[in-house]
């Protein structure tokens, strides 16, 4: 037997028990960092979506899921022309870094909404409120613009402006 040959390849049970070891641990320490940034607070604007758009704002936490916040706000959940199911969470969409069709829907830890792209149709202020509605209300108006331009979020979807919005500019 040769003492200086690599068996680095050979199988091991206390270096695979050592790698798994570090593997749960690497792990829970992942999964304990989630929890601490859930429970990070943040402030969402929202505007009830009646016609009358009075702006609102609400204070809640990144794990707060779509379905929370409606039931402490209404029904529906509109971001940049886009309906968001109830069961995604701030956290979501801030990890992500989800686009909208004019730009990042959510960014939290900036003062002002970053756009991707420079344009003077788009507001320079503040970034597009959330627009909350009574699905009833939603129902009833849909074919009306607004709402006739609020399409269901896709994950994975590049969103963009379409020919439509440019035509409105």
């Amino acid at each position: 037997m040769d003492p200086t040959v690599d068996t680095s390849f050979l199988p091991d049970r206390e270096r695979d028990e050592q790698i798994q070891r570090e593997r749960e641990r690497i792990g829970a320490e992942w999964l304990e960092m989630q929890e601490k940034e859930k429970n990070e607070e943040i402030m969402v604007a929202f505007c009830y979506w009646d016609g009358s758009s009075h702006r609102r704002d609400f204070k809640t936490k990144k794990g707060t899921t779509i379905a929370q916040f409606l039931q402490k706000a209404l029904d529906m959940f509109i971001k940049e022309d886009l309906i968001i199911p109830h069961f995604y969470t701030f956290q979501d969409f801030i990890k992500t870094r989800q686009m909208g069709k004019t730009g990042p829907l959510w960014q939290f830890e900036s003062v002002g909404e970053i756009r991707v792209r420079q344009d003077a149709a788009l507001d320079v202020g503040e970034s597009h409120p959330v627009k909350v509605v009574l699905r009833s209300w939603y129902e009833k108006n849909k074919h009306i613009y607004p709402a006739s331009r609020w399409e269901p979020f896709v994950p994975g979807k590049v969103y963009k402006r379409t020919i439509d919005d440019l035509n409105t500019i």
